[in-house]
């Protein structure tokens, strides 16, 4: 029996929360340091409804084909990332 990926490619509004110590941001003159922005520190928060899938696809799934592919992009991210 054949098998289907589907992808949706969505977007959603989220929260994202950190709960920090006081040195680690200068509350005085509103400096939130390292935490100005979102990263992996905060735990995120989906907000229900907002979410929209804006793209829709779908494959044939050959799960030894995928699986070499995963490892080819697996190889070219760790590749990629050593020039940063």
């Amino acid at each position: 029996m054949k098998k289907y990926k589907i992808t949706h490619k969505i977007t959603a509004d989220f929260i994202a929360e950190a709960i920090v110590n006081e040195d680690e941001i200068d509350a005085s003159i509103n400096d939130l340091k390292e935490y100005k922005k979102p990263n992996s520190k905060f735990e995120y928060t989906m907000l229900k409804g907002t979410e929209s899938v804006t793209q829709t696809t779908y494959e044939e799934y050959d799960e030894k084909f995928n699986n070499s592919i995963k490892e080819w992009i697996s190889k070219l991210c760790i590749t990629t990332s050593s020039f940063n």
